[in-house]
Formats: structure tokens, sequence, C-alpha cells
């Protein structure tokens, strides 16, 4: 990966803004021809440094009303257990995201869903069904204060 410089950064901040912004503009605004900045687009999309380019919906416009935090900890901890855990909980669509931390608990998620009885089922599936999960502690969120995707750069 090459390293980022000074008008990569810049190309950057104004995507996270808004990455429908027209190449032209963004050069305009960074001071390189449009082409120069579709070629450094490319690069970061190859580079992996611009993931993906997707929309945000609004969980409760599509009837998923309810976010959970959940502090997951695991029976065992080898490195094939977590492993498998990480596999898990990667492919469980209501996850939005997982972290594999240090302290008491293992993972922390943020888990999406439509009713109580729906995380249930989530429950049922993710932790009891063999899944290595000694205990699980459940936060409901009252309220989102803020959630983001723009980096500080």
């Amino acid at each position: 990966m090459a390293p980022l410089d000074s008008f990569d950064l810049a190309i950057l901040r104004i995507l996270q803004k808004d990455n429908r912004t027209p190449q032209r503009e963004i050069g305009e605004a960074v001071n390189l021809s449009a082409p120069s900045v579709q070629r450094r687009i490319r690069r970061m999309e190859a580079d992996g440094v611009i993931r993906a380019q997707v929309a945000q919906i609004a969980p409760e416009a599509v009837g998923l009303p309810l976010t959970i935090i959940v502090q997951v900890e695991l029976v065992s901890e080898t490195p094939d257990a977590i492993d498998a855990a990480k596999q898990r909980f990667r492919d469980a669509p209501e996850v939005q995201q997982c972290h594999y931390v240090t302290g008491e608990a293992d993972f922390i998620l943020v888990v999406i869903v439509a009713s109580m009885s729906a995380y249930e089922d989530f429950t049922r599936r993710m932790f009891f069904e063999g899944a290595n999960v000694r205990k699980f502690r459940t936060m409901v969120s009252m309220g989102e204060v803020k959630t983001g995707t723009m980096l500080n750069i």
C-alpha cells in the first residue's frame, strides 16, 4: 500500500461527507484534475483504504428499531475458539459491529433487531447452541446520541 499524501487525505475528507461528490468538484477543491482524482480513488479502493461506498440506512425506517449492545465472554479462549466466535459473529446479519476486546468480555457486539423476541431468537442461536459462550450481558440502547463513519483525518 502506497503512503497517503495530502491530496489523498483531502479527497478522503470529501468522500466521507458525500461519496457521490463528482470527481470534477473534488478536483477543483483539492487542485487536481478529475482524471487524477479518479486514479487516486481507484488506487485507494484497490489498497483497501476505501473499504466500500454504501448508503447509510436508518434502521427504524426498515423495521429494525432496536439497537442492543452485548458483552460476550467465552468459556474457552484458545485461538481456534476465538476464530470460531469471530466467524460466527461475522456471519450473523443482526450483528452490525463486532469488536474483539481486552478486559472481562471477549467481544462487544452491536446488534440491530426488530423486537425483543427477535433478540431472544438471536441469543438462542448465537449464545446457547454449542457456542462456547460462558455468559453474555445485554444493554438496550434507549436512543442514539452519535453514530458515525467519518474518521478525523
